[in-house]
């Protein structure tokens, strides 16, 4: 009896562990399009309209405009690698931080993602010159 409440007792330990986990974590494919420099990829994330600042530009833009921008900061400064620093959230939001290393120089790249539905959206993104 009792070894049967240690081990429920570490049954739920081990998922809350997890769900935690589970929501702190980026998704793979952002972190990916982050690396290669794939815009196209990164804008599936895009929420409808995002506030964005790349370098020079800072407003809120539509889901195409983002894109474009992301991809023309991408055909400039073509990444070789990026890291996740810090990342933390709490249900239903995340954020992360991070550096993009490209051959232009280290930049800092933080963005913020929301949950809707089953589907994380980045809500903010900014990639700033370090």
């Amino acid at each position: 009896m009792k070894n049967q409440r240690i081990k429920t007792l570490i049954s739920a330990l081990v998922f809350f562990f997890i769900s935690i986990g589970s929501m702190a974590q980026v998704p793979d494919e952002v972190i990916l399009s982050l690396k290669t420099g794939d815009a196209s990829t990164l804008s599936n994330y895009f929420n409808q309209n995002i506030e964005l600042v790349v370098l020079d530009k800072d407003n809120v833009y539509s889901k195409e405009q983002a894109k474009q921008i992301v991809a023309s900061f991408f055909s400039t400064n073509t990444p070789q690698r990026f890291a996740i620093i810090h990342q933390g959230g709490k249900e239903g939001a995340r954020y992360a931080i991070g550096n993009l290393t490209t051959k232009q120089g280290v930049f800092r790249v933080y963005f913020l993602l929301k949950e809707k539905g089953q589907k994380a959206y980045i809500h903010q993104l900014r990639i700033e010159k370090q």
